[in-house]
């Protein structure tokens, strides 16, 4: 089935059509339209942006709030939940609350990995192959339960699940991973920026000239936005003694959300981004 965008994806095996050619949710009252956005250049751009945000914003609330990690983590784990439940009740994709959602996740994704790292001593290597190995899990048992991990059939509950659990645990394995590349290459923050840019560009490549599978494809680049977010984020945000451009986590975060919010905006206005699940398509097609 093609669809517009960069990176939309289906995975070949769906479900058999109920009769009237729809495609029947295993679990959950199917709603009749998709809870997430389409997958276009837009999303990309709002996902990079909410990447930075989750890394400087992490790293200035643990500086200012004067709740240590553990604290900031407690008290952006409540606001995201508080989000979730907003967004799990609304009947459709409404662009503010599900960009708030992920900025919010952004930011607890970063402070799951940061916590393990900085206060429970875990290594790197150890907590990156762990959230990998999660975040298969959920793949696996959405797969096993759903028979679907279409982003254009995020429409019942079950499914909405799943989704925010696999977004959660790429935030975390991203946060995790890119740290580990950054250390152990010692690239700086720039060129690090540099580096996950090309990997993305690679899977850019490999699916549309070589035949990646789309759902890898997608999940992949997903991942791999989250070090780039950090990685742009850390030498904007990070002194010049450090090789960042010193411009201080409080502008860096006021700037990209400043930015997130036009965007977001914008989207709500010309609702650019709204896609229908893939039984209301076909009913129309």
């Amino acid at each position: 089935m093609a669809r517009s965008g960069l990176m939309t994806y289906e995975l070949s095996e769906t479900p058999q059509a109920a009769p009237g050619g729809t495609t029947p949710a295993r679990h959950g009252h199917r709603l009749r339209w998709n809870k997430v956005p389409e997958v276009t250049a837009y999303f990309w751009i709002i996902k990079v942006l909410c990447t930075t945000v989750g890394e400087t914003a992490a790293d200035l609330l643990n500086e200012k709030a004067g709740l240590g990690l553990t604290g900031v983590s407690v008290l952006m784990s409540v606001l995201l939940a508080a989000v979730l439940v907003v967004q799990f009740r609304t009947t459709s994709y409404r662009a503010g609350v599900y960009w708030l959602a992920v900025a919010l996740i952004s930011v607890v994704g970063t402070l799951i990995s940061d916590n393990l790292t900085d206060n429970m001593g875990v290594p790197l290597e150890t907590s990156t192959t762990v959230f990998a190995l999660v975040l298969a899990v959920v793949f696996v048992v959405w797969y096993r339960r759903e028979r679907t991990l279409s982003i254009h059939s995020i429409d019942t509950t079950s499914r909405e699940s799943f989704y925010w659990l696999a977004v959660l645990f790429t935030f975390a394995l991203g946060t995790a991973a890119g740290d580990l590349v950054s250390e152990r290459m010692n690239l700086g923050y720039w060129l690090s920026a540099v580096l996950f840019a090309l990997a993305i560009a690679a899977v850019a490549v490999a699916h549309f000239a070589l035949g990646l599978d789309a759902v890898w494809s997608f999940w992949i680049a997903y991942v791999l936005t989250r070090p780039l977010g950090a990685s742009i984020g850390d030498y904007l945000s990070q002194p010049n003694a450090a090789g960042g451009l010193g411009l201080g986590t409080v502008v860096t975060s006021a700037l990209f959300l400043a930015v997130i919010l036009g965007l977001v905006v914008y989207l709500i206005v010309t609702r650019r981004d709204v896609a229908e699940p893939e039984s209301v398509a076909r009913q129309a097609a």
